[in-house]
């Protein structure tokens, strides 16, 4: 399950891409250890009822439950098994995480909409405070002990940040912090690599800045930093990461045209991880992609600020693939992604299903998200005749502008059509406050309240 809570104001440019296949169930969490304290496990998600209420606590923080509990109602479409039949979908390989699973009923039941809304517990606000952690910590790493220079960021601290976290990540102490303090430090592509005998903080206070010679990426174009394999992890402090990319987007072909296409970094790539906390940082002047979380589990993700210029080509905000349960809140992102007007693509799934490939996105909550001159303001992309199921997925309380007319796209596969896709409470204008246009292609789909711009009639629909 993914569940997006965005603060008012601010410019979003978040896009969601699942290029890859995800099969099996739901995993609450990994094994727990008795010497680990309970509020170091985060982001446990809960599943009671029909398997549908969501509970999440987080390391060193204080949870605050709210019952903002969402009236849902179910839509019209074709028989949800006989469409599994005939394309050869199979909904137990492909589990949806059932937030909204009695939307898939065949026809609109008034007697299921107190039955949803007592099952379906939303989104929680965290109010997340690490500083209680401090009290825990018994072993506190500081970069500069191992040879970082904290001067200007053009020395090379790499060699310095292997060592120091290799202590960290092997200590046996419990609670250890590794401590980046208030300057500022180069580095070259670098791996913080687990599993970890510690239960680790990464206390970024200072500014790590990207090398800017590409030949140190020879051997990997696609990661700069990368935090791979650690279990129970907080990677916060109010500094700095910066990607330095003023010289990966001169070098880019959507830049210069006569230049071959190639990859470039991530600025920051979170891979294989559990129970992880980012928040309260600045990312800022990606390479290509700002954040990136793959294959991980449990992860919160708050308060961070992302950052590119207007010009910069494909500097995505935060790509989420192959991740079970992660919340991403009180963001804001400003980034200019691959298009010629406008902060970004908006709030985008996509796009799924090149190549032929499998793809399966369940379970997507957008709740009050402030859009500004974005490609289309939501957005939905499957590539056709490809096995890519896109299904429950909520967006509400979401308003602004979009720089093209079609503020609503949803262009989903004709063989596996988006299925339990919920609209509440929507305002988009066009660019020049001109109308704007939903278009939906091959989506079922309900809306609540006010919903502007809206899909047309003919397609499968029902307003609440």
């Amino acid at each position: 399950m993914i569940l997006i809570e965005i603060i008012p104001c601010a410019q979003f440019g978040v896009s969601f891409l699942f290029h890859t296949q995800v099969k099996g169930e739901l995993i609450m969490g990994q094994q727990r250890h008795d010497h680990l304290l309970p509020f170091l496990f985060i982001m446990m998600m809960m599943m009671i009822s029909f398997n549908n209420i969501i509970s999440c606590y987080s390391s060193a923080s204080q949870v605050l439950l709210e019952d903002d509990r969402r009236l849902l109602g179910p839509y019209h479409g074709p028989d949800h098994h006989d469409h599994e039949s005939h394309h050869g979908y199979d909904s137990q390989a492909y589990p949806s995480y059932n937030v909204m699973s009695t939307i898939l009923n065949d026809e609109f039941k008034e007697d299921l909409i107190e039955e949803i809304t007592n099952d379906v517990l939303s989104l929680k606000r965290i109010d997340h405070r690490v500083d209680s952690i401090s009290s825990s910590v018994k072993t506190v790493i500081n970069v500069n002990d191992f040879g970082a220079q904290d001067e200007d960021g053009n020395h090379d601290d790499t060699e310095a940040f292997k060592k120091a976290w290799k202590v960290a990540c092997s200590s046996s102490e419990g609670f250890v912090a590794l401590v980046v303090p208030y300057k500022k430090y180069g580095l070259k592509p670098i791996r913080f690599s687990g599993p970890c005998k510690s239960v680790l903080t990464m206390q970024i206070y200072g500014t790590i800045e990207a090398s800017e010679d590409q030949s140190d990426y020879s051997d990997d174009r696609r990661h700069w930093l990368v935090i791979e394999r650690v279990e129970n992890l907080i990677v916060e402090g109010g500094g700095t990461i910066d990607g330095n990319g003023k010289i990966w987007w001169q070098n880019s072909c959507k830049i210069n045209k006569t230049l071959p296409c190639k990859h470039a970094p991530t600025a920051i790539t979170f891979n294989q991880c559990t129970n992880l906390i980012v928040s309260n940082l600045k990312i800022q002047n990606a390479q290509q992609i700002h954040v990136s979380f793959s294959k991980c589990m449990n992860v919160l993700a708050s308060y961070l600020i992302v950052t590119s210029p207007e010009k910069s080509p494909n500097t995505d905000g935060i790509h989420v693939t192959r991740t079970q349960n992660i919340l991403i809140s009180s963001c804001v992102i400003r980034t200019a992604t691959d298009i010629a007007c406008g902060p970004g693509h908006g709030i985008s799934i996509g796009s799924l299903g090149s190549g032929n490939s499998e793809a399966h996105v369940s379970g997507i909550l957008v709740d009050r998200a402030q859009l500004s001159g974005t490609t289309n303001g939501v957005r939905i992309k499957t590539w056709q005749d490809s096995a890519v199921q896109v299904e429950n997925v909520i967006y509400e309380n979401i308003q602004g502008t979009s720089a093209s007319d079609v503020a609503i796209k949803f262009d989903c596969s004709e063989s596996f059509p988006c299925r339990g896709v919920l609209l509440q409470n929507i305002n988009l204008e066009g660019s020049g406050g001109n109308e704007a246009e939903a278009l939906c292609r091959n989506v079922e789909w309900a809306d609540i309240g006010t919903v502007s711009p809206r899909c047309p009639e003919e397609s499968h629909s029902c307003t609440i």
